[in-house]
């Protein structure tokens, strides 16, 4: 694995938008974003690509541009989007893979639909990438237990996060009402599950994301997991998968066709993350997961706070990670090694 540099004061962070833009009601709360980095000591450029006009912010080319020329200069050391999106896959036969093969590696943060760039960058590349808040996130404070984004990216020692024992039951923010919120609205209680009941202690290398993306890429040369799997076969795999709106019928069909591409096969553990995507009366989501990796000799641990919902829990993909669950603990130790 190639880690990024841990960042430090001064560092500077490149904002663009390889999917979705940022519509110009909402522009407060993006300013508000840089300036909890710029207080933080960071130095923010924010570039061209950011137009909400359409799906995407710019055309695909433009967007590719942009962040190849983020992630080539040695003077940014992360780049972090406002948000996700819809389309941002169609960017990866437009970057220069082997160009950035040759490059130092640079933090890219976020989640949503960022995986459909950060998750290949760490398969095809060993680039460490962090799944976690967006830049529309990130002037939140963590609750105790979890850290923010900026100081895992600012790691140079093992770190533990623990669950916090609560979560986002409702929706997301105003931001164009409250454009500077910082207090996450963690207003339902509960905490990681172990399927089956019992302790957890394995060790593994972090891989994954968002569902609804990888299974876009299961199959192609951007998404091969089973790969990646079979390089760290040795250290084994920690799967982890939070889903943004598929009810669970989809889910569990994505999770089957995970399963059959061997997404599994080197897994020491799986995550999954909390979703208040919507569930059925014979098929809740715990369920659809159950009947699609039940089967598997892989311990499942249900309700991680990663993904769409506050407290955005960031996970870095490639970390070494200690997954200890048991009537005391609910922890995730990542080494960035």
């Amino acid at each position: 694995m190639l880690f990024p540099r841990a960042l430090q004061p001064g560092d500077r962070i490149g904002v663009t938008s390889p999917s979705s833009g940022v519509d110009a009601r909402l522009w407060p709360r993006l300013e508000a974003g840089v300036a909890s980095l710029r207080d933080r000591g960071f130095e923010v450029v924010v570039g061209e690509c950011m137009s909400a006009d359409r799906v995407t912010s710019a055309p695909k080319e433009r967007r590719a541009a942009e962040l190849m020329s983020m992630l080539l200069d040695p003077e940014v050391r992360a780049v972090v989007p406002p948000w996700g999106g819809e389309l941002a896959i169609d960017l990866l036969d437009e970057l220069d893979w082997d160009a950035l093969a040759q490059a130092e590696p640079t933090w890219t943060v976020g989640f949503s639909d960022s995986t459909a760039w950060m998750l290949p960058l760490t398969l095809r590349l060993g680039w460490a990438t962090l799944h976690g808040s967006n830049l529309m996130d990130t002037p939140y404070v963590p609750p105790e237990g979890l850290l923010h984004w900026v100081d895992v990216a600012s790691a140079t020692e093992p770190f533990v996060q623990t669950s916090p024992g609560r979560f986002r039951d409702s929706g997301w923010d105003d931001y164009a009402g409250d454009p500077g919120v910082s207090t996450m609205t963690l207003d339902g209680i509960g905490s990681w599950t172990l399927v089956g009941g019992g302790g957890l202690d394995v060790t593994g290398r972090l891989v994954g994301g968002c569902v609804e993306i990888m299974t876009a890429l299961a199959g192609t040369p951007y998404g091969d997991v089973p790969a990646f799997g079979r390089a760290h076969a040795e250290e084994g795999l920690i799967v982890y998968l939070e889903v943004a709106d598929y009810p669970a019928y989809d889910v569990a069909r994505i999770l089957h066709g995970l399963r059959y591409a061997g997404w599994f096969d080197e897994a020491e553990a799986i995550l999954i993350g909390r979703t208040r995507a919507k569930g059925f009366d014979d098929l809740s989501q715990h369920e659809a997961v159950i009947d699609a990796l039940g089967m598997l000799d892989v311990p499942i641990v249900l309700d991680v706070e990663c993904g769409h919902a506050q407290p955005f829990l960031p996970l870095v993909n490639g970390a070494l990670a200690r997954v200890v669950v048991d009537d005391r603990r609910r922890e995730i130790t990542q080494t960035l090694g």
